[in-house]
């Protein structure tokens, strides 16, 4: 029994859905409202101190953090997300986290809500999001000029980059962010939502 404890509008959920769903396992999913503020319930807590989705329960365990879960995944069912090389590994690891690392955290909503309420009427939640995720995207879309780009983000094959890469095109479409200038990414979408089982995974396909 695979049980993921998500919601459906959440990036880092969204990247453990597209994995399960490339992987081909059949899991229980279990939605919590985070603008019920579910997540800091005591039953979430117990399963994930931080108060945050996803939650993976797996083989007995209980997997957080979405790029953890991601490369347990990757190792126990031979997923192949991750390069043979150390250099190659190390590029898309990079352009996971410039994703995970750099642009989301600065984006989560509770951030976001925050910076705009002691802004004192300067931002706009939009205007924030939209501040953050183009110029972070632009970045990676400069990463990824590269000669080792390809179909996706390394090579022709999914990657942990490109699983990442995906829910953040989807917030940046979301808060109306202008992608015409990064047709690398643009492309890379393209090619992503062509396989069934990332398409299954799409906040679209689950809202309530």
């Amino acid at each position: 029994m695979i049980r993921l404890y998500d919601y459906w509008q959440s990036s880092s959920s969204y990247r453990v859905r597209i994995g399960l769903n490339l992987l081909g396992l059949p899991y229980d999913r279990v939605p919590l409202d985070l603008t019920a503020q579910e997540q800091g319930s005591p039953q979430n807590l117990a399963r994930n101190p931080q108060g945050m989705v996803p939650t993976l329960e797996i083989d007995g365990h209980m997997l957080t953090q979405s790029l953890a879960i991601l490369e347990y995944l990757n190792e126990e069912f031979a997923a192949g997300w991750l390069p043979q090389s150390a250099v190659a590994r190390a590029r898309v690891r990079a352009l996971s986290m410039a994703i995970a690392m750099e642009i989301q955290p600065v984006c989560n909503m509770r951030v976001a809500q925050n910076a705009v309420a002691a802004s004192g009427g300067a931002h706009t939640l939009e205007r924030w999001m939209q501040d953050h995720i183009g110029p972070g995207l632009a970045a990676v879309d400069a990463l990824l000029d590269h000669p080792q780009t390809g179909q996706f983000c390394h090579g022709n094959a999914v990657t942990l980059a490109d699983i990442c890469l995906l829910p953040q095109i989807y917030n940046a479409r979301r808060w109306g962010v202008d992608l015409a200038h990064f047709p690398r990414i643009t492309a890379i979408e393209r090619a992503m939502l062509a396989l069934d089982a990332v398409r299954r995974a799409h906040p679209d396909a689950l809202a309530p």
